[in-house]
């Protein structure tokens, strides 16, 4: 009859499991972080097309902002005098032609519309929160003041419909367009002398009620065109903010 013999199974000692067990914690450790570390690379990648795409926005946002503000504080300002010419003055006494030019910008009318495709996608894909805190933070505040002006300009809509009626008591069109013909020129070349040639023709008005002066002033008192001025040139700041954080944290041109 065959003995078979086991063959003999050396043993090891800990320090040979512990040295097994060293090498293989230290490969899934390894594979961990450079997983970690390409997802690190692929995320700032991807935080890096979104922030480049959203400074042009911005961009294109500062520069209607530009113009949005400058027409309303313009516009504002000759409304501002009208009011004044009417607390101190019967309209019969004021000429014609200031009524005409100052009272032109009561109908003031101009909108902004955010460059906001890259703000939507990157709040509807969840990409907000893997910016920082701080960036987070200025996209966030910077779209909820984009909110409050749109928010604004919607109120506005209700009360511009009637401003223009109440206006068109009082003004004939035709020399309202030759008032607004004057503004439109003014804004390519600048000429004082012909707002002043305008303001000494004293065009006809249809009616000095006083009551419709009024009415009139009220409803330009109640648009507070000069808080449209403020509120793009305080998102005028942000946005020159906005976009030198992300240059700077993204090494963007």
């Amino acid at each position: 009859m065959e003995v078979h013999h086991h063959p003999k199974v050396e043993k090891k000692n800990f320090k040979e499991y512990f040295l097994e067990f060293l090498m293989i914690f230290l490969a899934v450790t390894m594979g961990f972080i450079a997983e970690n570390i390409r997802e690190k690379i692929s995320e700032y990648k991807l935080l890096k097309e979104y922030a480049a795409s959203l400074v042009k926005d911005l961009e294109l946002d500062s520069s209607q902002l530009l113009t949005y503000r400058n027409y309303y504080r313009y516009a504002s300002g000759n409304v501002d005098t009208l009011l004044q010419l009417l607390a101190n003055n019967n309209p019969q006494n004021i000429p014609t032609g200031k009524l005409y030019w100052y009272g032109l910008f009561g109908g003031a009318h101009n909108s902004f519309v955010p460059n906001d495709a890259t703000m939507q996608q990157i709040k509807s894909t969840g990409a907000l929160r893997y910016f920082s805190t701080s960036i987070a933070s200025a996209i966030a505040s910077y779209d909820r003041l984009c909110r409050n002006i749109e928010n604004e300009q919607e109120i506005d809509r209700n009360i511009y419909a009637d401003v223009r009626n109440s206006r068109a008591q009082i003004f004939e069109f035709r020399y309202n367009e030759m008032a607004n013909d004057i503004y439109r020129g003014n804004k390519k070349i600048y000429s004082r002398a012909k707002i002043d040639s305008f303001m000494e023709s004293n065009p006809p008005v249809l009616s000095y009620d006083k009551t419709l002066f009024n009415q009139y002033a009220e409803m330009m008192r109640s648009r507070f065109l000069h808080s449209y001025a403020q509120n793009a040139d305080s998102l005028l700041v942000k946005a020159g903010e906005l976009i030198s954080i992300l240059k700077t944290n993204y090494h963007l041109q």
